[in-house]
């Protein structure tokens, strides 16, 4: 917060003489401007500096900002003792059955007119918006009662966005004359796009596999873009055979660039899932399968979520309360890389400081990724009791429940549940009850099945209790108090300057998608097993559940997935069709995580100011370019390399092992041939697991009640049900260690620094999490491209083992059970 102040003598100096000319100012009319202005900023940002100390002063003891009227509420008038101007009388009410919300009425006979003029501002206020829910209607009355005259600030100057995170991080200007969809944007876009999807599909069929992120690309087309800009000509290149005409050079390299040359980017390094199906078919199956039915499978699959994503952009991008944390950290680092900022005395810019991590992550990340990778679990436990396997299983970080378990490395900490620096604290806290309570008995096959049935169930509760009426206003959309509440300074600005996607534009791609599809599916000899009902159906839950889990994920930064229901759904509906069950899969739940992905992307649009229809085409190009590249990559390889995927078919030291892709090929087997009948049916031995379904869409219900009879204890509705049930869902491929580590260093920075160094916390949070995880990625890049693509590792010692040093872990405790390498148990 700043702060100017002026002396006596230049407030009262004329303006012609330049001073403020206070001399000859109505001080009662700008006193009360003065009130009502504040009155309105404690309306739109409750969390302000200011409300905070009147609320120490005056209501200590209740939250008044978000008191709400109960039936028959009472009103009087009560006549102020004291005071200057004129005013005479203030408005105090009270709520339901009389009980006070807040002591409001300790004023004396000293007291300043204008903290008088300004409690009366804020108690009509509230009462006008509690009651009427209009933004304008609160104006009048302040205007009419407290016979106020005054020019409120456009709103467009005020950062009125709820989410206190966002008004830290995200700029509330714009320059919309800056040039987006350039040659440079296109040119190192589409090159980052196509690198991309290549190197990560290429060497995702290797032993030793290598995922390249957006983020390296981000790095790197920096220098690249403003080297452009320094040499190319700013000659027009005119487009034959039309009017179009463009500029190799439109000025210097700008942060709207950038972000789309990283939108493109990220298509390339996110991974297409239908070719897995691809690998299944070709590689474990061993049948026939027409290359064009593949590549519109491909293609389908990918966009299909452009469709679902116009439905429900109006909720996911527009609202101010979708806010989608992870982006956060790109409008950082854009903001750190781009911005020029002047360095205090003894401090550092936002682009110091992120170069000054990013070189210590990239210098460090050579111990724990070549030399040391003992680092990535340290599991102190097992080297005090190395003879004991119960205090094996209880501290191995690896394979046991890692109590005292860390990591000394990033990606213990990132690479599974994302980074914790982009994720609010209510929801670590929720994962980390959920995993503490749900932990121990992941080691059942149907629990971890069951619990998704559960966290699935609960999403769609969850929303429909707490979000519900909102997005039933939203929907409806019919006054302008409606549009007022449900917009913010950003949505103006990108209303006020760029013209919006038409919705037939979604439309159209959803109408030739899915006619695709229905090709894809039913023909070419039906290759991919699926019935046309079956696409149908598909589509019909992936719609279902776009909203609900988008909303999750917009305010979590958690995402839940649909992949166990849909092998569930299609498991009893066509079973021994395993082909089938994998298609349906992949159309039901990956259409709806490219909506999300889609809309996500449009929101960190949406903070940088992107014009939507650029951020669209950029979306749309990029989807089809990397699709067709991890297609053909995927195709050539499976056509070219003899025995691919089948390990002990593959010659000695032949690196095409495909990990991970048998996890697909067994799950079709699972789901498909064995079936769920056989599992969670009357035939299997886990039919009880089905009850969860309704646990699941019961247990968000006594939260909304507790929440609606303690309205003023607000933690009650930070107690999430879906993140809580589904936070083991990545256990396995992470263990213990990672969510431990992950959690400590969340509770850090988002409760302990957010709260305490909440201005350090606002400019550095966001920029570390950034720098840490670049580092990590190029010096991944060099150590694999270096070294270990040549099987060459570090020195031959203790710290070289990538295990936890914890051997008895995974020995059994049962006796009479005899394992080699395991002591006896009697």
């Amino acid at each position: 917060m700043s702060m100017t102040i002026y002396n006596w003598s230049y407030l009262y100096k004329a303006k012609v003489e330049g001073g403020l000319d206070f001399a000859t100012l109505n001080v009662l009319s700008f006193s009360r401007a003065l009130s009502v202005k504040q009155g309105w900023r404690f309306i739109t940002n409750s969390s302000s500096f200011t409300a905070q100390l009147l609320k120490a002063r005056y209501n200590r003891r209740h939250y008044f900002f978000e008191a709400t009227l109960r039936s028959q509420p009472r009103f009087r008038l009560e006549k102020h003792p004291g005071g200057s101007g004129g005013v005479g009388e203030r408005v105090w009410w009270q709520i339901g059955d009389g009980r006070i919300t807040g002591d409001w009425s300790s004023y004396n006979s000293k007291a300043a007119a204008i903290s008088f003029r300004l409690q009366l501002a804020i108690d009509i206020s509230f009462h006008s918006i509690v009651v009427e829910s209009d933004c304008k209607f609160v104006i009048d009355k302040l205007k009419e009662e407290a016979n106020l005259r005054c020019s409120l600030v456009d709103d467009e100057e005020v950062n009125d966005n709820p989410i206190e995170q966002v008004r830290l991080t995200v700029p509330i200007t714009d320059d919309p004359s800056q040039p987006v969809l350039t040659f440079r944007t296109w040119v190192l876009g589409l090159a980052s796009c196509v690198l991309l999807a290549f190197v990560n599909q290429f060497f995702g069929y290797r032993t030793n596999q290598l995922g390249v992120g957006s983020v390296s690309a981000q790095i790197v087309t920096l220098p690249i873009g403003k080297f452009m800009a320094a040499v190319l000509p700013n000659k027009q290149i005119k487009i034959p055979l039309t009017r179009w005409s463009f500029s190799l050079n439109p000025g210097p390299f700008n942060l709207k660039e950038h972000v789309l040359i990283t939108i493109l980017a990220s298509t390339g390094a996110a991974g297409v899932y239908a070719v897995s199906i691809i690998t299944s078919v070709k590689a474990f199956y061993r049948r026939p399968l027409h290359p064009l039915a593949a590549m519109l499978l491909v293609q389908t699959t990918q966009l299909l979520g452009y469709g679902w994503a116009g439905i429900f952009r109006k909720f996911l991008v527009d609202s101010p309360y979708m806010w989608w944390p992870e982006n956060l950290v790109q409008v950082s680092l854009f903001r750190a890389l781009h911005e020029k900022e002047k360095r205090s005395k003894g401090g550092l810019t936002r682009l110091q400081f992120f170069l000054i991590v990013f070189m210590s992550s990239f210098a460090y990340y050579v111990l724990p990724g070549y030399l040391m990778p003992s680092l990535s679990a340290i599991s102190f436990v097992c080297w005090i009791w190395k003879d004991s396997i119960t205090a094996q299983q209880i501290g191995s970080g690896l394979n046991g429940l890692g109590i005292g378990s860390f990591g000394l490395d990033w990606s213990t900490v990132a690479s599974f549940l994302g980074s914790p620096l982009a994720v609010p604290f209510f929801a670590i806290a929720n994962t980390l009850a959920g995993y503490f309570l749900q932990a121990p008995s992941q080691c059942f096959f149907a629990f971890a099945y069951g619990l998704s049935f559960a966290a699935l169930t609960s999403t769609i509760s969850h929303v429909v209790l707490f979000e519900g009426k909102n997005i039933w206003l939203m929907w409806k959309k019919t006054t302008s108090a409606v549009k007022d509440k449900y917009t913010d300074i950003h949505t103006r600005l990108m209303k006020k300057n760029y013209e919006e996607v038409p919705q037939w534009w979604f439309i159209a791609i959803l109408v030739v998608t899915v006619a695709l599809s229905l090709l894809a599916v039913e023909g070419f000899n039906r290759q991919l097993q699926l019935p046309w009902w079956g696409l149908l159906l598909a589509c019909g839950i992936a719609l279902v559940f776009t909203l609900p889990i988008g909303i999750v994920q917009a305010t979590t930064n958690m995402q839940m997935g649909l992949n166990v229901i849909t092998e569930f759904i299609i498991g009893y509906a066509y079973p021994g069709k395993p082909l089938a069950n994998v298609t349906f899969k992949t159309y039901g739940y990956i259409s709806m995580a490219q909506a999300l992905y889609f809309v996500q992307d449009f929101k960190l649009g949406h903070y940088m100011k992107i014009p939507p229809k650029s951020m669209f085409l950029v979306q749309f190009v990029g989807t089809i370019v990397a699709s067709t590249v991890y297609f053909g990559t995927a195709w050539w390889l499976l056509t070219t390399v003899e025995n691919i995927c089948i390990p002990e078919l593959l010659p000695d030291g032949s690196p095409w092992t495909c990990p991970g892709d048998d996890v697909f090929y067994n799950a079709s087997i699972i789901w498909g041939v064995i079936g769920p009948l056989r599992m969670f049916g009357k035939l299997g031995l886990y039919s009880n697991m089905s009850w969860l379904f309704l646990v699941g869409l019961l247990a968000p219900v006594p939260i909304w009640l507790l929440s609606l009879k303690y309205p003023e204890k607000k933690w009650i509705r930070l107690i999430h049900m879906p993140i809580f049930l589904s936070a083991t869902a990545g256990m396995p491929p992470a263990r213990a260690v990672h969510y431990l580590t992950w959690g400590a260093v969340g509770i850090f920075f988002n409760f302990y620094v957010y709260r305490r160094y909440k201005a350090w916390w606002a400019r550095h949070n966001y920029i570390l999490s950034a720098a840490l995880s670049a580092g990590v990625a190029f010096m991944g890049i060099i150590l694999f491209f270096s070294l270990q693509a040549q099987n060459i590792y570090g020195p031959d010692w203790w710290g070289l083992d990538s295990t936890d040093h914890c051997p008895l872990a995974k020995c059994p405790t049962a006796p009479g059970i005899v394992v080699e390498g395991c002591p006896a148990v009697h």
